[in-house]
């Protein structure tokens, strides 16, 4: 997973124009007691640095719900959604005010963005933010992304901001993602179990032996090392490579970006998707399942082939013509994504089936594609 030629690679981030930066909550707050000012200017110094470089940015920030315990003087974070949508509306303005404050200095004018998953769901509102993103950043504004957690519940909120910043990424077609966390990187075993365990400097995003070593999140934070790589393997869909890097270290964006050996490196080979294909893999909640047979599965992940019904083992869910379904293998793991083209109770009525009965069986004639290939997307 790690060696000279894989390293090699990092010449792409000292050539990487596009850069999306997303720093953790463990980073910006003082153990939870609020912002930590000297943190966020520090910040706010190297990513106008960055940017005098000629490179465009866009600031994925979490903490705006720790910032808002502090001012409501809650002691943690509460399990009650009014309570957290309370905190994150107190301290999103504070958030945004104190990267403000501290990037004007430096001639830096910043703009905040807050998303939510219908803006990503709804194909309209997705390229309106894809356009309002690039138009700032054509106009030398710097964009702090958060999600709008006022609005959001756990049913239809994105999931974290490593996810919100991957997708973000796939937005603006980012060259590079760096996500800042307290933590040096991704390391090839549990350094609080292990003394020995050792920095994964490079790897292949997609390696199949990255889900084993990654870890879980912090009580502050939402997400993990599992985030981390999840969203890693979605930002490579529009063939951005992802660094994890400790934000605690001097300097660590300037480092990274020149293409020093610093935190892990998470890179794509693959040929970037469609705008259209990054959107699908974008919508994150399937209304429900479909379980594919062994040669389903080759045709819809690897060949890129549309979904006929006559692979189809089982259907799970209950879902609409148009909604997003999952394709999953035998053993449940989800190998492809797409919009279906009929509704669950038709699906349950086709499945295995041939395309040439589908109008004996519904009593009209409809498409010959469970899912077309237009609107599926492999996993």
């Amino acid at each position: 997973m790690t060696g000279p030629a894989s390293n090699a690679d990092r010449h792409r981030l000292a050539e990487a124009r596009r850069w999306v930066i997303k720093v953790g909550s463990a980073l910006l707050t003082d153990d939870g007691r609020g912002l930590d000012a000297s943190v966020v200017k520090q910040l706010a110094g190297q990513l106008a640095a960055l940017r005098s470089q000629g490179r465009e940015v866009v600031l994925v920030s979490s903490g705006a719900i720790v910032a808002g315990l502090a001012r409501l003087n809650l002691a943690e974070r509460p399990h009650e959604v009014h309570l957290s949508q309370a905190a994150a509306a107190v301290g999103q303005s504070a958030l945004v005010r104190a990267y403000e404050e501290h990037l004007s200095p430096h001639g830096v004018t910043t703009a905040q963005i807050l998303l939510s998953h219908a803006d990503v769901r709804a194909r309209d509102r997705y390229l309106n933010a894809r356009s309002t993103l690039s138009t700032l950043l054509g106009m030398a504004v710097l964009p702090i992304v958060n999600e709008n957690d006022t609005v959001v519940t756990d049913e239809i909120r994105l999931g974290d901001n490593d996810t919100l910043a991957a997708l973000v990424a796939n937005l603006v077609d980012a060259d590079a993602l760096l996500i800042l966390t307290d933590q040096d990187g991704l390391m090839d075993s549990d350094p609080r179990e292990t003394a020995t365990a050792q920095l994964i400097q490079s790897a292949d995003v997609h390696d199949p032996a990255l889900d084993d070593i990654a870890g879980a999140g912090s009580a502050l934070g939402r997400g993990g090392m599992a985030t981390k790589l999840s969203a890693a393997r979605l930002a490579a869909r529009s063939g951005t490579g992802t660094v994890i890097a400790n934000g605690r270290h001097a300097d660590v964006i300037a480092e990274v970006a020149s293409g020093a050996p610093v935190g892990t490196f998470l890179q794509t080979h693959r040929q970037p998707q469609s705008a259209r294909k990054q959107w699908l893999a974008s919508l994150l909640h399937a209304k429900g399942a479909l379980v594919l047979d062994d040669g389903a599965v080759e045709s819809v992940s690897q060949q890129g082939r549309s979904l006929l019904p006559i692979g189809i083992v089982e259907v799970s869910g209950e879902f609409q013509r148009g909604d997003l379904v999952s394709c999953v293998d035998s053993t449940g793991r989800e190998r492809a994504r797409g919009l279906v083209n009929y509704a669950s109770n038709e699906a349950v009525a086709l499945k295995g089936k041939g395309s040439a009965d589908i109008e004996a069986i519904l009593g009209y004639r409809g498409e010959e594609e469970m899912i077309h290939r237009d609107n599926l997307v492999g996993i």
